[in-house]
């Protein structure tokens, strides 16, 4: 006969099995696990200066590529920076960047929550995000960007969520439910948002399951609220209500929910705080 669980008959009468008391530390540990990091968090943003408004913001540049002319090669690049006001505790906004061999200017991809969400040199490529400076999250340079920016600019040419109205800054989809509809439909660009670009894991398409095109990614996701992503680009990562958590494997480094990467090396730029510093910062 099969053995069953061990079953514990407490003082009061009640009874529990092992899998309750582990399902209750499973329960224990997301809750830290997704909590402690978006506590201090956002306890160090609170303590940040920061523009009052969008007004007295520093939207230039912040001198973080080259200047594209001193560039012959076609490059990708995908962007960040902490957005603007409390939501920069938990998040940043993310862009795409492109140039073609030999263009003299560099095209910046985004989407926003006013007007036509999609939006084209809207703001200098790397320019800075509601004062916050910009960091790379992966490049793609020479040969290889020259064949992906085709299919960069096919996949925004393609994303559903385009029409005027159609942005929801939570779950989504929002400004990185648009870059990571690229990613996925892009492998060549090899990598993810990171953990704290909330609205990545909403499914522009809808579905509960899907696969990246060349099945190295693999994502469950109910409608951004909650899921899985698992693969090598992925590593193994939690999103719960818009958060993420898991371990890189190919890029060794934990992921931690408003706080970002932490490699072996250290932190990645998502990860580092604002500085205590008057606003504006003035543009490069």
């Amino acid at each position: 006969m099969p053995k069953l669980p061990a079953v514990a008959i407490l003082p009061n009468g009640t009874a529990t099995t092992s899998a309750m008391r582990w399902a209750k530390r499973l329960m224990l540990f997301l809750l830290v696990l997704f909590l402690a990091p978006v506590v201090a968090s956002g306890t160090l943003w609170a303590l940040a200066d920061r523009p009052a408004n969008w007004r007295a913001a520093d939207w230039g540049s912040s001198g973080l590529l080259p200047a594209p002319a001193s560039d012959p090669d076609a490059v990708i690049h995908i962007l960040a920076a902490r957005t603007g006001g409390m939501k920069g505790a938990l998040s940043v906004h993310s862009w795409i960047v492109t140039k073609r061999a030999g263009q003299s200017s560099y095209d910046r991809y985004e989407k926003v929550g006013w007007g036509l969400p999609i939006r084209k040199n809207g703001n200098p490529a790397d320019g800075r995000w509601y004062s916050n400076d910009p960091f790379i999250v992966a490049s793609l340079r020479g040969p290889k960007a020259a064949l992906a920016i085709a299919k960069v600019e096919e996949a925004i040419a393609g994303y559903p969520h385009r029409v005027r109205g159609a942005y929801r800054i939570w779950p989504g989809p929002n400004s990185n439910s648009f870059v990571a509809h690229v990613l996925r439909r892009v492998p060549e660009l090899g990598t993810v948002l990171p953990p704290n670009a909330i609205g990545r894991d909403y499914p522009a398409d809808g579905r509960l399951f899907s696969a990246d095109p060349d099945w190295r990614d693999f994502h469950f996701s109910l409608f951004g609220l909650a899921g899985l992503s698992i693969g090598l680009r992925s590593g193994f990562e939690v999103n719960l209500l818009g958060l993420a958590a898991g371990i890189d494997i190919l890029r060794p480094a934990i992921k931690l929910p408003a706080v970002g990467r932490f490699g072996f090396g250290g932190a990645s730029p998502e990860a580092a705080r604002p500085r205590l510093s008057p606003w504006p910062r003035r543009s490069s």
